[in-house]
């Protein structure tokens, strides 16, 4: 019992979901009889619920994938899993399957928001005895508590996005680790067809910031009940807009900020002002019509501090010639609407 409490005290001790979960998959693996252990993700493509593996034991060492799921050649459609499905389907906290080849498996999903995006798989080669069962919980509990606690944190109060905070820390991270780079990525769900990459145009991960137009003027108008009201709705548009893949967070007040990964400059262009105008389209009870206004950069070049700046240069155009609009920063420096600033940590050399 003392090596299963003290992984549990190092698993708690993780601030970031990833490394929690990395840390309860070497938690299990250590157990007694274990053959394998995994986390498999579930994702929706074209309307057909599919699972994949994305940490697992690898050569004796844990691996975490951040490949796209819906391009991951390992995923298989979830009705491959009846035990799984019917769990998943019945909103149970554990499902066993049927022994295949002398392989014993248990299935954990993680439940958070009434949604399973994460699923725990235990493989051992001889049945689960009720206390193997018992331990196997508990630990799992521990883990999807610390993960619901971790969610919590994340997540602005009022509109359920990530906020400020967790911006801060994976934009950061994603920049170290190469979201940054301009690597080419796979493309993760399926984009409409005329929405696709087109040949010849590099994919790269994009950053917009979205503000509110007149956002004062409704909270004066019709008081901080109908602007909250306004704010909630934008973010389940913004929800509905961009795929699970991508990152939406609101900066607070009427700022909003996405991150749009792996796609075309084109594409980033469709994406975006499909948003602009699905908010316009949006009838706002009491409010009526509200507009956003977008700036838009590439990650590739730079620090966080200075693409956050970039963006901001381009929404802070787009407000003061119109609003309602979508501005690339790229554009309005090549057309010398903006001058480019080079930014050294957190001061701005003109």
């Amino acid at each position: 019992m003392k090596p299963i409490l003290q992984n549990l005290v190092e698993m708690t001790g993780h601030r970031d979901h990833l490394r929690l979960e990395v840390s309860v998959l070497s938690t299990l693996q250590k157990l007694s009889g274990i053959l394998e252990v995994r986390a498999l993700e579930l994702f929706s493509d074209g309307g057909v619920h599919f699972v994949r593996p994305r940490t697992w034991v690898e050569n004796g060492q844990l691996v975490s994938t951040d490949s796209e799921a819906a391009a991951d050649p390992r995923r298989e459609p979830l009705e491959h899993y009846d035990a799984l499905r019917e769990c998943i389907a019945h909103h149970g906290d554990s499902a066993l399957a049927s022994p295949r080849k002398g392989r014993h498996m248990l299935w954990l999903p993680v439940w958070m928001h009434d949604k399973v995006s994460t699923c725990l798989e235990i493989t051992q080669s001889r049945g689960f005895s009720a206390h193997k069962l018992e331990v196997l919980k508990g630990v799992f509990q521990v883990y999807q508590n610390y993960q619901s606690l971790l969610d919590y944190s994340e997540r602005d109060a009022l509109t359920g996005l990530f906020n400020r905070k967790t911006f801060d820390e994976q934009f950061s991270r994603h920049a170290v680790n190469g979201l940054a780079s301009g690597r080419v990525d796979a493309v993760a769900e399926a984009l409409p067809a005329d929405e696709g990459p087109l040949t010849g145009e590099p994919v790269q991960q994009w950053l917009a910031v979205v503000d509110i137009d007149h956002f004062k003027q409704v909270n004066d108008r019709f008081g901080h009940l109908y602007g909250d009201e306004v704010l909630i709705l934008i973010a389940n548009i913004l929800r509905s807009s961009f795929r699970s893949h991508d990152r939406v967070f609101r900066f607070g007040g009427e700022e909003f900020v996405v991150l749009l990964r792996s796609t075309t400059l084109s594409t980033a262009h469709k994406v975006f002002n499909r948003f602009r105008l699905a908010v316009q389209e949006y009838h706002f009870p009491q409010v009526g019509q509200v507009t956003v206004s977008m700036g838009f950069v590439s990650t590739a070049r730079g620090s966080p501090v200075e693409i956050l700046g970039q963006a901001d240069q381009a929404l802070y155009y787009a407000k003061e010639h119109g609003r309602n609009q979508v501005c690339f920063y790229d554009d309005l420096v090549t057309s010398g609407h903006l001058a480019a600033k080079v930014a050294n940590d957190d001061v701005e050399l003109f």
